[in-house]
């Protein structure tokens, strides 16, 4: 008997969608017929936390569109992103499915790749450190203040490139009443907004906590080089610093905080310099060596390395950092660290660059490319970096 699976009653289909838990496997589902796609909303609103899909460079083949890598199907999907394709855009992170487009406008805006949907964030020109804007004043456009109190003038490229990253509290298609925090290059200093701000402003008491940020059940957690702490209430106008003095000061050239099931966890990277000779040209390149993870231990406090992350997987890079339990997708491994390069635009001073990127094996210490790219080799990509984006349709 055969069965006429485009007649299945529209109950039951909504019942076998809402039970399905990936975003390419709703896709899919979606895909198979008009009557399946009609018993089934455009944009799930049940679907957990995601598998990050990597965003690669702009390609000169799709110009107005962006290549996603899905680590679950090992397949590149391409989504229309006209904002994020122009040379003079620049992302500075990403943070609950939406991206952080900049550019050499004072503009701050925020894409959500999947739903289109976009905000806008107070402007470069409203930072607490900018002293005046004004665009007559050709390549020195902006007049800053440094912490000493004396005047400098930056150009709009490099106020652009001022920002490190930009971390969202949540996703703001579901809370209006969302956070945002920056951390500037420059100075390390935190500046944040709230949705509906005109301006930003800074973060009394947090400078130099600025490696990474991440948001945790109602307060945001800061980290120097060093691993301390810095716990940031930021609900009032008047923001609330604690501070978090480590006994273990760790050594190592970049911090990352991740919140893995109710723990702190601290991922130090290791670089190094390698001598790159290519015909008519030699240059400088940083490779990622290793990393280390450690865990938060309030009593002391102190940091406690960490020797196995089990089933857990970590996502770094100029990204808001992420651990997912590798058991609930496939095509992925437990104990492991995803990474892409987040550190030095030197790294890509041009069209072409080297970008150190990869999966860090906790187990033994071994770096091996991801899929996408060709193995035993260091894929060569235009400008900007790869960038893990949680795919967030709403």
């Amino acid at each position: 008997m055969c069965v006429d699976w485009t007649k299945l009653p529209p109950e039951l289909l909504e019942s076998i969608s809402e039970n399905l838990k990936l975003y390419s496997d709703y896709l899919s589902f979606r895909a198979v017929c008009r009557g399946w796609r009609s018993s089934t909303p455009k944009t799930p609103s049940h679907l957990p936390p995601q598998l990050p899909w990597l965003m690669l460079p702009p390609s000169q083949s799709y110009q107005s569109h962006r290549a996603f890598y899905d680590l679950s199907t090992n397949k590149l999907r391409f989504l229309s992103l006209p904002e994020s394709s122009n040379p003079n855009k620049r992302h500075c992170g990403s943070s609950h499915g939406w991206l952080v487009v900049l550019d050499e406008s004072p503009s701050i805006l925020l894409l959500n790749p999947l739903s289109r949907a976009k905000l806008h964030l107070p402007s470069l020109s409203s930072f607490p450190n900018v002293h005046s804007f004004n665009y007559s004043h050709i390549g020195k456009e902006y007049s800053l203040r440094s912490p000493s109190g004396d005047l400098y003038t930056r150009n709009l490229r490099q106020m652009r490139d001022s920002i490190k990253k930009i971390v969202l509290s949540v996703n703001p298609s579901k809370e209006l009443r969302f956070v945002a925090i920056a951390i500037l290059n420059q100075t390390g200093e935190l500046v944040y907004c709230k949705n509906g701000d005109n301006s930003w402003r800074f973060i009394p008491g947090a400078q130099s906590y600025s490696e990474d940020v991440i948001y945790c059940e109602g307060l945001f957690y800061a980290v120097d080089k060093h691993g301390g702490i810095a716990i940031c209430d930021v609900h009032d106008d008047s923001p609330k610093v604690s501070i978090v003095q480590t006994r273990t000061q760790l050594d190592g050239d970049m911090q990352y905080l991740i919140n893995s099931e109710d723990e702190l966890l601290l991922i130090t990277r290791h670089l190094d310099l390698e001598f790159s000779l290519e015909p008519h040209q030699s240059y400088l390149v940083y490779r990622t060596k290793r990393f280390e993870v450690s865990r938060l231990v309030w009593s002391g406090p102190h940091w406690e390395r960490v020797k196995s992350l089990y089933d857990k997987m970590v996502f770094i890079g100029e990204n808001s950092s992420l651990s997912l339990s590798a058991s609930d997708f496939t095509g992925c491994m437990g104990n492991c660290i995803y990474f892409t390069d987040d550190y030095s635009e030197s790294n890509y001073d041009g069209s072409l660059g080297e970008h150190d990127i990869g999966i860090y094996n906790l187990w033994d210490g071994s770096i091996e490319p991801l899929p996408c790219y060709p193995r035993n080799s260091f894929f060569r990509m235009g400008w900007p970096t790869p960038l893990w984006v949680t795919p967030t349709p709403c």
